[in-house]
Order: structure tokens, then sequence, then C-alpha cells
């Protein structure tokens, strides 16, 4: 049996204004340069083990209105954010929600089967989307989506109402782009459930609403959301706020860059 001729290793190639910005951009984020040009076409090329972009030079294109976009797929997300988003406090003083670059932080992504993913903006706009290989074996339909494509499960819908809206929120602002409307979700289904919802689902939803709020420059709203979440967490027991540590944590760090109000 020959050799499959699409046994490739392709590598995205993005555009930027300034290759020199995205090499010092990059290399704080842990990845080293491979390759560099300035004459007759301004090209840099990063890598990190089997993680590698290439960029060619592109002035004009005002980062809120580039529509590039690339995927990873690594074994596991946790790690790879980690590294990112150290190297991003490092280089801004915080973990940047908002504006250009910014980060979304791994959620599980209903339209990926499940799978945990996150999205990293970089300084041109371009959208890095990082997601976790899915399971061996893994990949039975699980119906369509709305607009009648096929959907592959590899992990199921939770049950409860307000954690599928987090998941509904989820595809809109950190797939979509699309907080406002993200906000709009999560927002309606933590009213229409009240108290009914458990606990622990609230405290979840609350901590990413209050992201959302922040991401759509409403850090009042972001604070009455993170007091709700401060007062339920007030109620529970050590398991289930150890079971909530990583949640308590970006709450946390949220609050801590919000303005006084």
């Amino acid at each position: 049996m020959g050799t499959d001729p699409f046994g490739a290793t392709m590598v995205p190639a993005l555009p930027c204004p300034d290759v020199d910005a995205m090499r010092d951009f990059w290399v704080d984020l842990g990845l080293e340069v491979t390759y560099r040009q300035l004459r007759p076409n301004p090209y840099l090329a990063v890598q990190r083990g089997g993680f590698a972009i290439h960029y060619f030079g592109m002035a004009g294109v005002p980062p809120e209105d580039s529509y590039s976009t690339c995927l990873a797929v690594v074994d596991d997300t946790a790690p790879v954010f980690e590294r990112f988003a150290a190297g991003l406090r490092a280089r801004y003083g915080r973990l940047p929600l908002t504006g250009v670059p910014r980060i979304t932080r791994p959620r599980r992504r209903a339209n990926a089967g499940g799978t945990a993913g996150f999205s990293l903006v970089d300084p041109a706009g371009n959208w890095v989307r990082v997601m976790r290989r899915p399971p061996a074996g893994a990949r039975d339909e699980a119906g369509g989506d709305d607009d009648g494509s096929a959907r592959t499960a590899y992990a199921a819908r939770p049950e409860g109402a307000v954690a599928r809206a987090v998941d509904d929120a989820v595809v809109q602002a950190d797939s979509h782009g699309d907080p406002v409307q993200a906000r709009k979700i999560l927002a309606g289904a933590l009213r229409r459930s009240g108290d009914d919802a458990p606990p622990v689902e609230r405290v979840r939803a609350l901590a990413y609403l209050a992201e959302l709020d922040v991401r759509t420059g409403d850090q009042a709203t972001a604070h009455e959301h993170l007091d709700a979440l401060a007062a339920i967490v007030a109620t529970l027991d050590d398991a289930a706020r150890a079971d909530l540590g990583s949640v308590l944590d970006e709450a946390a760090e949220l609050r801590s860059g919000l303005t006084d109000g």
C-alpha cells in the first residue's frame, strides 16, 4: 500500500501590519521564531511543537475588521491556555478579555461536540481557535444543528436549562464573536429559572455572565452579577466550593480587574 499523498502538514499564513510586533507578541506567549524576513516582503514564522503560525506583511487592515482565522487542535487546551494566559498577564498586566488582542477561556463548545476550546485574537485581529482533539472513535452522529448541518457528539449536553443556556451563550460569544447576543441568552435563562436551578449551576452561569458584561462594556452589571454569585457561594458546603474552584478563581480575577462601582 502506497503512502497517502495527502499526508501533509498544513500551516496557516495570516496577515499582519508589522511582523516584528507579531514576533514579540508570540515570543512572550512561549513560541519561538523559526523564520523572519523584511525584504522583499515581510514574513514571519513562529512555532512551538506542532503549533506553528506564519505571518505575511499586509498594511491597511484595521484589527477590528480582520476576518482571518485558523484552527489548532491539541490534546489538552488547559496547559496551552495557561501558557498563553501567563504571557498575556506578563505583557499587559491583566488577562485581556476585550479589545485586541484578547482571549477567551477554555469552555466546552456545544457546536464542536462538547470538546473544550478557546480563542486568542492576536494583535492583528486574526482569530487563533484552539480546540481539544476529539477522543478516538467518538464521532457519533447526534442529529443536526438548526441550519440542518450534521453535528458530531463527543460529550452529552447538560440537562439543566441554565447549564444548556451557558452552552448556547459560549457558542454565540466565544465561537461566533457575539457577546451581546450571548449575554441576552444567559441573562434570560437565569431570569426564567429564578432559584429553581441548582446553586452550582447558577454560580457557573453568573461567572460567565459577569465576563460577558465586561466584554460588552457593562462593568456595573458585572459587579451585580459577581455579588449575586458571592451570595450563593456563601450558602454552599466545602465540597461544592471545591468543585467550583476554577470558576471562583476566574470570578475573583474578573472582579479584581473591574473599576470601582
